[in-house]
């Protein structure tokens, strides 16, 4: 029996060097799935990055799995990486792992999300959230000329996967431009659904956020009220909601109800189309590349016993400590400059698009 597990523990051993080029990896990077594009991007920039500049790396995707991603981070931990890079599916699920890692000298970068309710979180890479979610309810301020029209507009609310801490700082940031306008009445919110309980949308699920666009509609946009606008947080769920909306008549074509305004978030190809063809207003672009950039730096930095650059020690407090961060712009992009912002930056490529 002895034999039989050595020979079994000496095959992990064989299967675990083969798998990382015959050396200890030095990083792990678990992101939360392939379904969408940009943790795709991320994830494959953040590994060419590190290889160019000569570390081992892991990288893994959990298929928006948490106990898949628990499990991965544990190899990581038992693999013997240096440095962990987490984008977490649930911000509160790892905390034991992360425990483990900590035993072993494993320093964790949070990447966009933050991991909440631990003391060992070193460092956040991460936009400011806060500003993502105020460009957002300024581009419905912007696109119903709330300073200008009387209104009333009907405005429906969408927020992100309520354990995604993220969610919480897009939908504040939204509120804080579009309250003054449900205060004096510009805006109505026919459904009554103000709060980000009521209006979350787990796993930031688009065929979710369809179909509650569907029930929205059929309850209360029936007769004679139509929608004005739709604050959505992300371009999957944007384009989940912009489904529902042209099904039930909205932006057809001549005579039919005009296509609201509907943002989003990420400047996700398929988002990027339905501006140009008019059906999504905006996105938020957050350059991944870059974000990406910073979490390679801040792991550098750590492996090379330097401190990583950070510029926020006060936004992020995960209930148990205030992690340092470093928080990148977001950008505003819709039909006026989306080719500047996307296209001339390499972003995304225009062949990519049917511009007639």
């Amino acid at each position: 029996m002895k034999k039989v597990l050595f020979f079994a523990l000496s095959l992990l051993v064989v299967f675990t060097l083969s798998a990382c080029g015959g050396e200890t990896p030095d990083i792990g990077i678990s992101m939360p799935t392939t379904s969408s594009a940009r943790w795709i991007s991320d994830g494959e920039t953040m590994k060419e990055l590190f290889e160019e500049a000569g570390y081992n790396v892991i990288l893994e995707y959990a298929q928006d799995d948490i106990p898949t991603q628990v499990n991965q981070v544990e190899n990581m931990v038992t693999q013997g990486v240096k440095v962990l890079v987490i984008a977490a599916i649930d911000n509160q699920s790892l905390g034991n792992v992360l425990e483990n890692a900590a035993a072993a000298g494993i320093e964790v970068i949070a990447y966009d999300r933050l991991i909440m309710d631990t003391e060992h979180v070193s460092y956040y890479a991460t936009f400011d959230n806060f500003a993502v979610g105020q460009l957002m309810g300024q581009g419905i301020v912007d696109g119903l000329d709330l300073e200008n029209e009387e209104g009333p507009f009907n405005v429906e609310l969408f927020a992100g996967s309520p354990d995604d801490n993220n969610s919480y700082f897009f939908f504040d940031g939204a509120m804080d431009i579009l309250q003054p306008y449900i205060d004096n009445g510009k805006i109505v919110i026919q459904s009554g659904e103000t709060e980000i309980a009521q209006v979350a949308t787990l796993r930031w699920d688009g065929q979710v956020a369809q179909s509650r666009m569907e029930d929205l509609i059929t309850q209360y946009y029936s007769g004679d009220e139509v929608v004005h606008a739709v604050l959505s947080p992300y371009d999957g769920l944007s384009v989940g909601i912009i489904s529902a909306l042209r099904s039930n008549g909205y932006g057809l074509g001549s005579g039919d109800i005009p296509m609201p305004y509907v943002g989003g978030q990420d400047a996700e190809q398929v988002s990027v189309q339905l501006i140009i063809d008019g059906y999504q207003a905006s996105t938020v672009f957050k350059d991944t590349r870059t974000l990406a950039g910073v979490a390679v730096s801040m792991a550098e930095a750590i492996l090379e016993g330097t401190d990583p650059e950070i510029n926020d020690t006060s936004t992020y407090n995960n209930n148990v400590k205030v992690v340092p961060s470093y928080l990148l712009v977001p950008i505003y992009v819709d039909i006026t400059n989306w080719e500047e912002e996307l296209i001339d930056s390499g972003y995304h490529d225009i062949d990519d698009f049917d511009l007639e």
